[in-house]
Protein backbone atom coordinates (compact mmCIF):
# COMPACT_ATOMS: atom_id res chain seq x y z
CA UNK A 1 0.00 0.00 0.00
CA UNK A 2 1.28 3.46 -0.76
CA UNK A 3 0.54 7.06 0.19
CA UNK A 4 -0.25 8.59 3.17
CA UNK A 5 -2.81 7.25 5.90
CA UNK A 6 -5.58 9.22 6.15
CA UNK A 7 -7.21 9.76 9.63
CA UNK A 8 -10.98 10.72 10.46
CA UNK A 9 -12.18 10.65 14.22
CA UNK A 10 -16.32 9.82 14.12
CA UNK A 11 -18.73 9.62 16.84
CA UNK A 12 -21.50 6.49 16.32
CA UNK A 13 -24.62 8.03 16.14
CA UNK A 14 -26.64 5.20 15.91
CA UNK A 15 -29.00 4.54 19.45
CA UNK A 16 -28.12 0.76 19.52
CA UNK A 17 -24.23 1.53 18.97
CA UNK A 18 -22.74 -0.06 16.44
CA UNK A 19 -24.31 -3.20 16.05
CA UNK A 20 -24.26 -6.23 14.37
CA UNK A 21 -26.37 -5.07 11.64
CA UNK A 22 -24.34 -1.71 10.84
CA UNK A 23 -20.81 -3.35 11.34
CA UNK A 24 -21.94 -5.90 9.02
CA UNK A 25 -22.41 -2.75 6.53
CA UNK A 26 -19.37 -1.32 7.34
CA UNK A 27 -17.25 -4.06 6.75
CA UNK A 28 -18.65 -5.18 3.42
CA UNK A 29 -18.47 -1.69 2.44
CA UNK A 30 -15.11 -1.51 3.28
CA UNK A 31 -14.10 -4.74 1.71
CA UNK A 32 -15.38 -2.71 -1.40
CA UNK A 33 -12.41 -0.71 -1.64
CA UNK A 34 -8.68 -1.74 -2.37
CA UNK A 35 -7.37 0.54 0.60
CA UNK A 36 -7.00 -0.43 3.88
CA UNK A 37 -9.01 0.59 6.48
CA UNK A 38 -8.34 0.29 10.20
CA UNK A 39 -11.03 1.22 12.74
CA UNK A 40 -9.56 2.52 16.47
CA UNK A 41 -10.95 2.83 19.62
CA UNK A 42 -8.63 3.93 22.66
CA UNK A 43 -5.90 1.45 22.17
CA UNK A 44 -7.34 -1.01 20.54
CA UNK A 45 -7.08 -0.94 16.64
CA UNK A 46 -9.28 -3.82 14.09
CA UNK A 47 -9.47 -4.77 10.88
CA UNK A 48 -12.50 -2.94 9.10
CA UNK A 49 -13.30 -5.42 6.51
CA UNK A 50 -13.57 -7.82 9.39
CA UNK A 51 -16.85 -7.90 11.33
CA UNK A 52 -16.17 -9.78 13.81
CA UNK A 53 -13.25 -7.66 14.97
CA UNK A 54 -15.28 -4.58 14.68
CA UNK A 55 -17.77 -6.32 17.32
CA UNK A 56 -13.81 -6.39 19.67
CA UNK A 57 -14.92 -2.47 20.14
CA UNK A 58 -17.52 -2.95 21.25
CA UNK A 59 -19.07 0.76 20.68
CA UNK A 60 -21.67 2.02 22.02
CA UNK A 61 -23.47 5.38 21.14
CA UNK A 62 -21.77 8.44 21.71
CA UNK A 63 -18.27 6.52 21.46
CA UNK A 64 -15.53 8.19 19.39
CA UNK A 65 -13.83 5.86 17.02
CA UNK A 66 -10.79 6.64 14.57
CA UNK A 67 -11.23 5.54 11.01
CA UNK A 68 -8.14 4.97 9.20
CA UNK A 69 -7.76 4.44 5.59
CA UNK A 70 -4.58 4.06 3.06
CA UNK A 71 -4.27 2.71 -0.36
CA UNK A 72 -5.08 3.52 -3.83
CA UNK A 73 -8.65 4.81 -3.24
CA UNK A 74 -7.95 5.70 0.37
CA UNK A 75 -9.77 8.95 -0.22
CA UNK A 76 -12.92 7.79 -1.72
CA UNK A 77 -13.58 5.16 0.79
CA UNK A 78 -12.84 7.79 4.13
CA UNK A 79 -15.98 9.90 2.99
CA UNK A 80 -18.21 7.17 2.62
CA UNK A 81 -17.16 5.07 5.20
CA UNK A 82 -16.77 8.14 7.63
CA UNK A 83 -20.21 9.20 6.99
CA UNK A 84 -21.77 5.04 7.48
CA UNK A 85 -19.54 5.32 11.03
CA UNK A 86 -21.54 7.89 12.12
CA UNK A 87 -25.06 7.57 10.37
CA UNK A 88 -27.69 7.35 12.90
CA UNK A 89 -29.68 4.46 11.26
CA UNK A 90 -27.19 2.39 9.28
CA UNK A 91 -28.28 0.35 6.50
CA UNK A 92 -27.02 -2.00 3.52
CA UNK A 93 -23.61 -0.99 2.12
CA UNK A 94 -25.64 -0.11 -1.50
CA UNK A 95 -25.88 3.65 -0.81
CA UNK A 96 -22.59 4.64 -2.21
CA UNK A 97 -21.72 3.33 -5.50
CA UNK A 98 -17.63 2.39 -6.11
CA UNK A 99 -16.60 5.16 -8.48
CA UNK A 100 -15.44 3.93 -11.89
CA UNK A 101 -11.90 2.11 -12.12
CA UNK A 102 -9.37 3.86 -14.38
Amino acid sequence: MTGSVLRRKVIVRDPLGFHMRPLTAFAQRAGQFRCAVTVAKDNQRVNGKNPLELMLLAAQQGTELELEVSGEDAAYAIEVLAELLSAPGQEGPESHPLPPKG
